[in-house]
């Protein structure tokens, strides 16, 4: 599945009375729901041993890990401009907890934690277009 593909199957589940997709392509995994709120949430995977996110660089050697964004896409801190943001440096972020939101065609994604991490940086400001891979945070595993 290339990124194109990807973001035609979100606009069109978007557009779509459908809750809920599962497509699975070879080890690649995508996941979309659409929330009680209107919103969606989309998480692709790659399930190839060993099995971990396609949003997350992890290299295996170093201490600080990248945090990269699946698509391209606007950039948001927090869920409101009112709100504080989701994570800052210094936040003690558990698995699955909200670091940002990436909206692409008018679709609200939650990026979400693999694993329990702190946050050693974070490199998109608010408003921040962001392309495929792009770095968004540096984490430490905890």
């Amino acid at each position: 599945m290339n990124e194109q593909l990807i973001l035609s199957l979100i606009d069109k589940f978007n557009s779509s009375n459908i809750t809920e997709l599962d497509l699975q392509e070879g080890n690649l995994r995508l996941q979309l729901r659409k929330l009680s709120s209107g919103t969606a949430d989309a998480v692709i995977t790659n399930e190839s041993p060993p099995a971990k996110s396609l949003h997350l660089g992890i290299p295996a050697d170093t201490s600080a890990e990248k945090i990269t964004s699946p698509i391209v896409a606007t950039y948001y801190a927090s869920p409101n401009p009112e709100s504080a943001p989701f994570v800052t440096v210094g936040t003690k972020v558990k698995a699955g907890e909200t670091l940002c939101i990436l909206e692409a065609m008018k679709m609200m994604n939650h990026l979400e934690a693999d694993y329990d991490c702190e946050i050693l940086e974070v490199f998109a400001s608010n408003g921040d277009l962001v392309e495929y891979e792009q770095a968004l945070f540096s984490v430490k595993r905890l």
